[in-house]
């Protein structure tokens, strides 16, 4: 027969994942209003859809730079995961490439704009961490293809990034398209300009993450 002191042993775990389920819904839910209506987005409206309390999202996060702060990292890690999954397990280096570019679109990478210049310490050690997690896994797609001669040499990580952001920044006035489904025309335009056949010289110097940083 079950007693009342073994209550709480069973209940404990299916409280952690409870607590643990909350704040992945809160994560989702700060990063889809983040993508609509920026990072100064009402915090009531991140909780209503994610469907919890105020008080789990604050239980959650003590304040907007918190969450900014773990929806920052959200992002950059499942990015990174990408870069990472496609590089082991795509043969042809600029399918990889290119993949890895379509998931991050999907990942609406442009939206942390605001809140990597403004909501976010970038010296923060697990940023930074993060961040050259995030640049190696993406050097190495762009190095893999370099070496097979599917992309062009002059061309760098910081190049692709500004591309990335700018592509899924929705544009002002622009609500009523289907802004993913343009993000994702434009791009394989922009990838098409990657291969190492595209015969233009770039102008201007070479983008680094540094210059993006400053």
């Amino acid at each position: 027969m079950t007693t009342v002191a073994e209550n709480p042993t069973r209940r404990g775990p299916r409280t952690r994942a409870d607590a643990l389920r909350n704040r992945e819904l809160i994560v989702t839910a700060a990063r889809e209003i983040f993508v609509e209506f920026g990072p100064e987005a009402p915090l009531d409206e991140i909780a209503r859809r994610a469907g919890v309390g105020n008080a789990t999202l604050y239980r959650n996060f003590a304040d907007r730079s918190a969450l900014i702060h773990e929806v920052l990292l959200s992002v950059m890690i499942r990015t990174a995961d990408h870069a990472e999954a496609f590089a082991a397990l795509e043969p042809d280096p600029f399918t990889a490439l290119r993949r890895f570019a379509h998931a991050a679109v999907d990942e609406r990478v442009g939206a942390l704009c605001g809140m990597l210049v403004g909501g976010v310490d970038q010296h923060d050690p697990i940023v930074k961490a993060h961040g050259e997690r995030l640049e190696s896994a993406v050097e190495g797609l762009m190095e893999k293809a370099r070496r097979a001669g599917q992309l062009r040499t002059d061309v760098t990580v910081g190049d692709l990034v500004v591309a990335l952001s700018q592509l899924t920044r929705p544009l002002p006035g622009m609500g009523c398209l289907d802004t993913d489904g343009v993000a994702h025309r434009h791009l394989q335009l922009f990838l098409d300009g990657l291969r190492s056949a595209a015969p233009s010289e770039l102008p201007g110097a070479s983008t680094t993450l540094e210059n993006l940083g400053s």
